[in-house]
């Protein structure tokens, strides 16, 4: 039943980016078929859960605050979308094995290692926990960019607006890889990875990068 409630949100979040976004996504070949992988993202709004997940087929798990599941209705309706509930400024370790232990059973996990919403649309600083996430689990890492939420609905702005959005896959860095790197060196190079993705996203989107010299 969670899996059938799963697609029709997808496809009622899919209905919502017809309506109201014109959504173009990049890279779909790059998603795996089968087994355990991690969405490492940039995260420029509120609704990039929403943008990385509806351009492909297989079904992805989220973090969110413990916070947000204090209301009962809003719990369930969290959880009912993969949603795991994490305890913010601790080391949760109970989230941490419910999350390896659904990429170990072959699942997907979206995540933001910036940590919050970028204050300009630029990628920030990465923390370092999806490397140990993906050594535990032994899924892929999947460099994903999505452009123009920034400007669709930035900080501090309380309504979106509609505007173009971009989502980009890039090809997967495999656990051999991510194995013989230590932690630093596997965030130089998602971030370095994200930032070129993020260029060519904001080409593609008509936008000017964020590295081109002022006019």
């Amino acid at each position: 039943m969670s899996k059938i409630w799963f697609e029709i949100a997808r496809w009622v979040c899919r209905i919502f980016c017809i309506l109201f976004f014109d959504l173009r996504v990049y890279g779909r070949e790059n998603i795996p078929k089968q087994g355990g992988f991690i969405l490492v993202s940039n995260h420029q709004s509120f609704l990039d859960p929403l943008f990385c997940g509806v351009g492909m087929c297989r079904h992805l798990n989220f973090l969110g605050r413990a916070s947000l599941f204090k209301h009962r209705f809003f719990s369930k309706i969290l959880s009912s979308v993969n949603t795991i509930p994490v305890r913010r400024g601790e080391a949760d370790l109970s989230a941490i094995r419910e999350v390896i232990g659904r990429l170990r059973a072959g699942q997907g996990l979206c995540l933001y290692p910036e940590g919050t919403r970028s204050a300009d649309g630029r990628i920030g600083e990465l923390r370092g926990g999806f490397g140990l996430l993906s050594r535990r689990s032994g899924a892929v890492l999947v460099p994903t960019i999505v452009e123009g939420a920034f400007e669709c609905w930035p900080r501090g702005k309380r309504l979106f607006s509609t505007g173009r959005i971009v989502v980009c896959y890039s090809e997967p860095i495999s656990s051999e890889l991510i194995n013989s790197m230590n932690d630093k060196e596997l965030v130089r190079l998602v971030t370095g990875r994200l930032r070129e993705m993020q260029k060519d996203c904001r080409e593609r989107a008509g936008r000017k990068p964020f590295d081109e010299p002022a006019a």
